[in-house]
């Protein structure tokens, strides 16, 4: 497939995906269960609560309480789903996260909405830009970065059969939504080929998969042929599909609405040195923290915008020659 082929069905939140995947696995799991921290509108549970008034607890501004109260409940057999921003999902209840979640291996499912730069306007305080790093490092945690709607009602479903604790990261803004409908093109640790090319490798995660399929587009009408891999799944890490397209194009740029310190690029380069090393580039964050502003405003400002793409791909592939 090319990138041009790519068709945007509509635009919708990722955080609206979790919203109607919640809904959605409520019906048909009645273990599941969903606390939140005084966000239930903002995580769009409406229809959760409406339908299942029972099985969801307003824990209110009591986000490590609300981490173990989870944790107590995957002892009865509930699958508790947890909800609030992702800096308060993450570095706010880190300590609870590792001790009554990760070294327990308890089964909760920690959803984060409103991360990164694409936060927008309530500014660095909340643009959580670490999380993806935090959470990996903690063993036995599954860690998820949907790329747009779909993927993420996808994903929100998906993790209710998976065994053991989940981070599931998404956001707050409108997004080209362009997966399948019925999600079956996601599977937990399974990476996502959306090209297939021969020049250079892009992998991407988040909002950031639409942003690399912008870049790819420029590039292909550049005679540049791009492999474009979706990375939803950052931890446990899809390897294979990461060497065998090395292999081919030999030069990779790694693309996240992330600090590229401890984030996926990172995951990727470890992989690349262990088995294939190549030239990389990164495009993320670096090493600062964001500020208030329009989401696309701040991409284009911290670096991570279209243009920064296409020009760190040309980069990567001088430096492979």
């Amino acid at each position: 497939m090319k990138l041009k082929d790519i068709q945007v069905l509509n635009e919708k939140e990722t955080r609206g995906g979790f919203g109607e995947g919640i809904h959605e696995i409520g019906k048909e799991n009645e273990n599941v269960v969903v606390l939140t921290a005084d966000l239930a509108g903002s995580l769009k549970l409406g229809p959760f609560i409406k339908d299942f008034p029972n099985r969801f607890v307003q824990v209110g501004i009591a986000e490590a309480n609300m981490i173990g109260i989870a944790a107590g409940m995957t002892i009865g057999g509930k699958i508790p789903y947890t909800t609030t921003f992702a800096n308060f999902s993450t570095g706010r209840v880190y300590d609870q996260i590792r001790q009554s979640v990760a070294y327990s291996d308890k089964n909760v499912k920690i959803c984060a909405s409103h991360a990164g730069l694409t936060l927008g306007e309530d500014g660095a305080t909340h643009q959580i830009l670490e999380d993806i790093g935090l959470m990996k490092m903690l063993p036995g945690m599954t860690v998820i970065v949907p790329c747009d709607f779909n993927q993420t009602k996808a994903a929100t479903k998906a993790i209710a059969a998976h065994q053991g604790p989940v981070y599931l990261r998404f956001g707050r803004p409108k997004w080209p939504n362009f997966t399948k409908e019925d999600g079956s093109d996601f599977v937990i640790g399974k990476a996502q080929q959306l090209s297939e090319g021969t020049d250079v490798t892009i992998f991407a995660c988040g909002h950031m998969v639409w942003k690399a399929i912008e870049a790819g587009r420029i590039l292909e009408d550049k005679g540049i042929s791009v492999e474009l891999i979706n990375l939803h799944t950052i931890k446990p890490l899809d390897e294979a599909a990461i060497i065998a397209s090395l292999s081919k194009t030999k030069c990779a740029v790694t693309v996240e609405e992330h600090n590229i310190i401890g984030g996926m690029g990172d995951a990727v380069a470890q992989v690349a040195a262990r088995h294939i090393p190549v030239p990389i580039e990164y495009i993320g964050t670096n090493d600062t923290f964001g500020e208030s502003g329009k989401p696309n405003e701040l991409l284009t400002k911290y670096g991570l915008d279209t243009p920064f793409i296409v020009a760190a791909a040309e980069k990567v592939m001088a430096r492979k020659k």
